[in-house]
């Protein structure tokens, strides 16, 4: 019997699915799922610190490169795999979190006060290895070969640099909004099919799960609505601890676009806490860009809590349905969080819960200043990391978090995910995103890998993928 299995997140339901299932959401309610462990049956670590030995001195073999990896040296806190040998890595996670004084100092804290867990040094330059590193395992334990995601960037680029490692085909929905060339070139570059739908990122995440939810296409999903994309990410809040002699920071401040992080991050702490490994849990800021603010819209302001699993859905619907009726879309600079239907929502309100937490909104000129303040004190990062800092900002001006309180901000990715950004602020040069990328000639390189432009329509996008 598996040790492992998912579970619905929705109390009332709680229906469970082995481990060697894929889906998408719950059969029975549609509910978001969970990776859940038996944990009597499993050997727990008495301490945090039995993780130390792996950081210093790798073993050989199988054992040696699981090590190597910031995720799988955490394995026995993500234990749904069958062997050992299944695991996916490509060296993910060895990220650091960097102290940072100056900052601290120009936003008012205390010097020791405030770090940085800096994502962008993933191979595929943001947070998201550590969750495909997990997704890749359990799509090669179910024996995928078709991978896909609807992206605004970050996800495409991770998904395409695995895919092309594990020798799986790659598919990758973009919207004709915005998505800078330094993550599309990834996508290309790494041989991922990529089709660019008319409409924004939540049009794409929509009909990629239509795609993705009839099994005769074949096709694993890769999004974070995939409960083992969360497992992966969970290992970033394990190596913020483990940087701080395992004592918890008073707070953890992160992005919130499809809400994914902040999700992983609850569920973290919620098992560590069950497992009897940390004695407090971190309080929680989840930072929306004003553009792209439905989190904090519903929560902040019209008060939705998880109330122990029986929040108030139609809430949500409620916002939603406003939304198609005055045509809104999300807007932001920061294109990494530009999500207005977060799909992990519900998790989201989950860890808020678990981690009592806050949320907040700042607004593009916020994030583009604070992205530029990090730079300066020696830290590059794309805008949708600044959320991060900004929020930070916003919260020391109200009070809320102390200048003498031990901060980590997520940066969770590179700053040459999103140059384009970054020059134009600098220079005042508008150097457009890839908003039409139909070609103007007939590309010439051997391995050109042109993208398709293709109307938001399921039986055209079902074609251009050849089903």
């Amino acid at each position: 019997m598996n040790v492992a299995c998912q579970r619905c997140i929705n109390p009332a339901c709680a229906a469970t699915y082995d481990v060697h299932e894929v889906h998408v959401a719950c059969e029975k309610c549609g509910g978001l799922l969970d990776v859940c462990y038996d944990w009597n049956r499993l050997p727990i670590p008495k301490s945090l610190a039995f993780f130390e030995h792996r950081w210093s001195t790798k073993g050989t073999g199988i054992e040696g490169r699981l090590d190597f990896s910031g995720v799988w040296r955490f394995r026995e806190l993500m234990p749904f795999y069958d062997r050992e040998e299944d695991i996916v890595t490509i060296g993910e996670g060895r990220t650091n979190l960097q102290r940072a004084d100056l900052l601290a100092r120009r936003l008012g804290m205390k010097n020791g006060n405030l770090f940085l867990q800096y994502e962008g040094l993933n191979p595929s330059g943001s947070f998201k290895d550590n969750g495909m590193a997990a997704a890749f395992t359990h799509a090669r334990m179910v024996g995928a070969t078709r991978v896909a995601c609807a992206s605004t960037g970050n996800t495409s680029a991770s998904l395409a640099m695995f895919a092309s490692m594990a020798e799986m085909q790659a598919i990758v929905f973009i919207g004709s909004g915005k998505i800078s060339f330094g993550k599309l070139s990834q996508a290309l570059d790494y041989g991922a099919l990529t089709l660019q739908i008319e409409g924004d990122f939540d049009a794409c995440l929509r009909r990629i799960r239509q795609i993705a939810a009839d099994r005769r296409n074949g096709i694993y999903l890769m999004n974070s609505v995939n409960p083992f994309r969360l497992e992966g990410q969970k290992s970033i809040m394990y190596r913020v601890l483990e940087a701080l002699d395992w004592e918890p920071p008073d707070w953890i401040i992160v992005p919130g676009g499809n809400l994914g992080n902040c999700s992983a991050f609850g569920k973290a702490f919620m098992e560590l806490r069950e497992l009897g490994l940390v004695k407090r849990v971190p309080r929680l800021a989840v930072i929306n860009a004003t553009g792209a603010n439905t989190l904090n819209e519903l929560y902040s302001r019209r008060g939705l809590r998880w109330n122990g699993g029986a929040y108030d859905a139609s809430a949500i619907q409620k916002l939603y349905a406003a939304m198609d009726e005055s045509g809104y879309h999300p807007h932001t600079v920061a294109s990494a969080i530009e999500i207005s239907r977060p799909v992990n929502l519900p998790k989201a309100l989950r860890a808020l819960e678990v981690m009592n937490g806050v949320t907040r909104e700042v607004s593009d000129e916020e994030i583009l200043e604070h992205r530029a303040m990090v730079a300066r004190c020696g830290f590059g990062c794309e805008p949708a990391s600044a959320a991060s800092v900004a929020g930070l900002r916003v919260l020391l001006d109200e009070k809320v978090i102390g200048p003498d309180e031990r901060v980590v901000c997520v940066l969770t990715g590179h700053e040459l995910k999103d140059p384009n950004v970054t020059v134009r602020y600098h220079t005042g040069v508008d150097v457009k995103a890839a908003q039409d990328i139909a070609p103007r000639s007939e590309p010439t390189g051997r391995l050109a890998n042109r993208p398709v432009q293709v109307a938001d329509d399921l039986d055209t996008i079902r074609r251009a993928i050849g089903l």
